[in-house]
């Protein structure tokens, strides 16, 4: 709900490209030094598509763990609990970027645009990826430490 609630949050004028920049543009001179213009625009660009993908692969591991949890009694063996707490957690997570874009395209500001719903699936599916890896070499080294 946490992660849900930061993407309403940012899904406002507020957290559009040109306020973002005036406090990260700022932040970054401290970190790193004097930036031009240009480059500064494209490296906002990539800050920002980052949040995307960062952002949406955490909520979807939060999905994952909600449906993993509620479907624990109906599947007891980990993997097909896994596969099935996955592909609804990535729909979830679909459902939600798409609603978000569909918003931002109703704000002063904002644009909405297919190419971050995919940005953010993409991000939801590498986060499943490496979430599956991590428990398959965990059941590996300890199969009865590691449960999911």
């Amino acid at each position: 709900m946490v992660g849900i609630g930061i993407i309403v949050a940012e899904s406002t004028a507020t957290m559009s490209s040109e306020n973002t920049s005036r406090w990260l543009l700022p932040l970054w001179v401290k970190l790193f030094g004097p930036i031009s213009p240009a480059h500064w625009a494209v490296i906002h660009h990539y800050i920002r598509k980052t949040g995307h993908f960062v952002g949406y692969g955490s909520v979807s591991l939060g999905f994952f763990d909600s449906w993993r949890v509620t479907l624990e009694h109906r599947w007891p063996a980990w993997q097909v609990r896994f596969r099935y707490a996955a592909g609804l957690a990535l729909l979830c997570t679909l459902l939600l970027a798409s609603w978000d874009e569909w918003h931002q395209s109703f704000l002063p500001g904002r644009t909405s645009s297919a190419r971050d719903v995919a940005l953010d699936f993409c991000g939801a599916v590498t986060a499943h990826l490496i979430l599956f890896c991590i428990v398959s070499l965990c059941r590996q080294e300890h199969p009865v430490a590691c449960s999911l």
